[in-house]
């Protein structure tokens, strides 16, 4: 089983760039984030004809999330219990049961500055999360909670930590939320870079911040036990990321032999 994760900003500009990948890369399940696409518009009948069950839950030009599922869609749910709004509830989190595997999409709110409304939002949206995730544990498993999070976990992964003093993505009170989803049970999936010695998946556009490779990883795969014992594989598909009109964001893409342990029993 393939599974990946990929913040595309904005499916229509980036459907090309993601059929071609799609084509390429063959994963069975797919967590978008960043989709700024309504149900209507959603490119449901090119995505399908590459052989995916399509769901998405987005609103417009903000925000938007989808699953992309070879493997089947079932138990399809669209936001969080409890869930904030900024004013009201925003399109940030889809799941569904796709192949005996309970997948979650997730677009954590970025929280812009600390001290701001935008940013007691963003901890109120992952409290709204662990709360979610903890009751889905108790009902489902294996089961992974994918997406952008927006958060950075470590200083290891941001390319320079002086440079986001004072900033979003880095502060102890985000990644004290992070902490205690994971606290739930959760594996963070570390992926490999395919270049170089860090595991970024975001890099701004400006000022040639890729190819100096000044990012961070804040595009997260979380696993629980019975999932995160069984994968094989995981790495950041950096080509993604390169030529002309690409996201900010690479994939993550986990291989897991889901049923390894079915069969040996």
């Amino acid at each position: 089983m393939r599974l990946a994760t990929w913040n595309v900003n904005s499916i229509g500009r980036r459907l090309p760039r993601l059929l071609a990948w799609l084509a390429t890369t063959a994963p069975d399940i797919v967590a978008l984030q960043e989709t700024k696409c309504t149900a209507a518009a959603f490119p449901r009948d090119e995505i399908g004809r590459l052989g995916y069950e399509t769901a998405d839950h987005g609103t417009g030009r903000w925000n938007g999330v989808a699953l992309l599922s070879r493997v089947g869609v079932a138990d399809l749910r669209s936001g969080l219990d409890g869930e904030p709004g900024n004013p009201g509830p925003e399109a940030r989190a889809i799941a569904a049961t796709c192949g005996g595997m309970r997948v979650w999409s997730v677009y954590v709110p970025n929280g812009r500055v600390p001290d701001s409304e935008h940013y007691a939002y963003k901890l109120a949206w992952l409290a709204a999360l662990r709360a979610t995730v903890a009751a889905e544990l108790r009902a489902f498993s294996p089961l992974a909670v994918c997406g952008d999070f927006n958060v950075a976990p470590t200083d290891a992964d941001v390319w320079d930590p002086a440079a986001f003093t004072h900033s979003t993505h880095v502060t102890p009170a985000e990644r004290a939320e992070l902490a205690q989803l994971r606290g739930l049970g959760l594996a963070d999936v570390r992926p490999r870079p395919l270049k170089g010695p860090n595991p970024f998946t975001y890099w701004d556009y400006r000022a040639g911040m890729f190819h100096k490779d000044m990012g961070m990883r804040i595009d997260h795969v979380y696993a629980d036990a019975a999932l995160a014992g069984q994968v094989q594989d995981a790495y950041i598909d950096r080509e993604a990321r390169k030529g002309e009109g690409p996201s900010d964001h690479a994939p993550v893409v986990v291989d897991i032999n889901l049923y390894a342990q079915a069969s040996v029993e």
